[in-house]
Parts: C-alpha cells; sequence; structure tokens
C-alpha cells in the first residue's frame, strides 16, 4: 500500500469500496436478466428450429417425389422460385446494451418462369424449398440472439467475478492495513506523549 496512513485515505478507500460493490450488483442482476432472455430465446429457437426440420423434411419428400417423376437431370433445369424481390426485414431490439433482433423472410411471390415439363411434384417441390427458406431467417435470427446473449453473459460473469474476488478483496485488504498502521501511529503518539511529560 503506497498511501499514507490517514483517516480520509480510510474514507476514500470505503467510498471506492461501496462503488464497486454497487457496480458488483448490477452486473450480477445484468447476469440474471441475460441468463433469463437467454431462456426464452433458447425456448424460441427450440420452436423455430422444430418448424425449420419439419420444413426441410417435408421439402426432402417433395424433392424426392420430384425426381422420381422427372428424374433428376430433368428437375435440375426446372426454374426456382424467384428471389430478386426477397428481402429479410429485421426488427431489432435491445436489452442491457445487447442488439437482438427478429427477421423474417419477405418473399414477395413473383410467378417462377414457366417449366417445360411442369407437374404437381415439381411445384410442390419448389414451394417446399420456399418455405424452407422462410422458416430459415427467424432461425437464424434466434441463432444469432444466442451468441450474442452468451457472449455478454460471459463479459458481465468476469467482470463481476473479478470484483468479487480480486478488486473488493484487495480493497478491504488495504482498508485493514491502513486502519493498523493507524492504531500503530495512535499507539506510537500516545507513548511519546507519556514520555514527553
Amino acid at each position: 500500500m503506497d498511501a499514507t496512513p490517514t483517516r480520509s485515505v480510510v474514507l476514500e478507500l470505503m467510498d471506492e469500496r461501496r462503488a464497486m460493490h454497487e457496480g458488483y450488483v448490477f452486473l450480477d442482476e445484468k447476469c440474471l436478466l441475460l441468463a433469463g432472455e437467454m431462456l426464452r430465446e433458447v425456448g424460441r429457437h427450440s420452436e423455430l428450429r422444430r418448424r425449420f426440420d419439419a420444413a426441410w423434411d417435408a421439402a426432402i419428400a417433395a424433392l424426392q417425389a420430384a425426381v422420381a417423376r422427372h428424374g433428376l437431370e430433368a428437375l435440375q433445369v426446372h426454374p426456382a422460385q424467384p428471389l430478386e424481390s426477397a428481402a429479410v426485414e429485421r426488427r431489432p431490439r435491445s436489452l442491457m446494451g445487447v442488439r437482438l433482433q427478429e427477421a423474417a423472410l419477405d418473399a414477395a411471390e413473383a410467378p417462377p418462369p414457366p417449366a417445360v415439363d411442369r407437374s404437381p411434384e415439381s411445384e410442390a417441390c419448389r414451394g417446399a424449398f420456399a418455405r424452407v427458406a422462410e422458416r430459415a431467417a427467424p432461425l437464424a435470427a434466434a441463432g444469432g440472439n444466442l451468441e450474442r446473449l452468451s457472449r455478454e453473459y460471459r463479459r458481465a460473469v468476469r467482470r463481476a467475478r473479478a470484483l468479487s474476488d480480486v478488486l473488493l478483496p484487495e480493497l478491504d485488504r488495504d482498508v485493514r492495513v491502513i486502519e493498523t498502521r493507524l492504531e500503530e501511529l495512535e499507539q506510537e503518539d500516545a507513548i511519546v506523549m507519556r514520555r514527553g511529560r
């Protein structure tokens, strides 16, 4: 401890400790809020993943039916759903400084170019894969939210641990050292005063 042992230094250190403790309490509450939001986002992600997987399974079944009808080479020349005018609509929000978002694919229904050998199977395949793309946008946004929440949660936990495990104990130790030194100085002054009489 480099500070000169005085009562004002002890008071300054106690004020600093109070401020650090308030910071620790804030970080602890932030961790709880982030953890709660992560749990909600995990539930949302699970539901979106379930819907995506169902759409994917339907698309694979439609693809198998279309390949069985047309063959792989013939199906490859069928036009896909046009996505030139499609856009991802994002709705941002924030929680404790963490940027979160919800997303949806707005695929304007433009008619695809006509296929030479059009069939219900090829149309079902095109529609099924368009639904997969629509389900992917909100799922990707939820995955990104989880990553950002997890990163911020780990940062807040590290900071809270640094305060509680390192900085606050160091301040407590410094206060004890200064108070002990002040007591020693007071005793020395008392001894000098007695001898001086």
